[in-house]
């Protein structure tokens, strides 16, 4: 896998995989390094699907010998209570990867939810724009895709500000590319976007009488 230079330095290994930093996640990376500071043995990672954050659960279990538990909210709730009293009792840190974090994770069982009510959170934000061109070019790279600096800006400031929109259009540019063996430019970026209805599509000037 392609390695890029992080912003920050945590996870600076190169041995890691590209987990790109910027303030949008920056503050979830920190709570991570620094597991040995929670108040208890588990915490809590959230985020947007696409995020990087099992990539981030992997780099952290790897750093800090604990223990990873992906999608919880498909997870038994026994299951869940258990692993999290059982990281107390061996003293490994157990990370639970969830979409969202109580009360919005809604948590039935009340032991549990007490329990992760006292863990730490670690939330991946929306990526900011320092993310969004870092993914784009990350992507572009991957895909061996001739990407300019003037089209990168064009799309940060135009395509939905999510992990996914960013995927989405990767996938259409990259297939438009490739049936049509077109370079890849702005012009080109408007009318595939505009016609898998990532961005919306230009408005036509009205003809009036003079333009006849």
């Amino acid at each position: 896998m392609s390695q890029i230079a992080l912003p920050l330095g945590w996870p600076a290994d190169p041995r890691d995989d590209a987990f790109l930093v910027t303030d949008s996640n920056a503050r979830a990376a920190h709570t991570l390094e620094h597991w040995a500071t929670w108040p208890v043995m588990t915490a809590v990672l959230t985020g947007p699907r696409k995020s990087g954050r099992s990539l981030l659960a992997r780099i952290f279990a790897a750093k800090s010998g604990g223990t990873i538990i992906d999608d919880a909210e498909r997870v038994p709730e026994t299951q869940l209570f258990h692993a999290w009293n059982r990281a107390q009792e061996t003293r490994r840190p157990l990370l639970i990867v969830a979409d969202a974090a109580p009360p919005e994770w809604k948590v039935k069982l009340p032991d549990l939810r007490s329990r992760l009510a006292a863990s730490p959170i670690a939330a991946i934000g929306a990526p900011d724009d320092e993310l969004m061109r870092l993914l784009l070019d990350h992507l572009f790279h991957r895909r061996s895709l001739d990407a300019r600096p003037d089209l990168v800006d064009w799309l940060v400031a135009r395509i939905e500000r999510s992990h996914v929109a960013v995927e989405r259009t990767i996938d259409a540019l990259d297939q438009e590319v490739m049936e049509t063996r077109k370079r890849l430019s702005i012009p080109l970026a408007r009318t595939t976007l505009a016609d898998a209805g990532l961005i919306a599509k230009p408005q036509q000037t009205p003809v009036t009488r003079e333009d006849v």
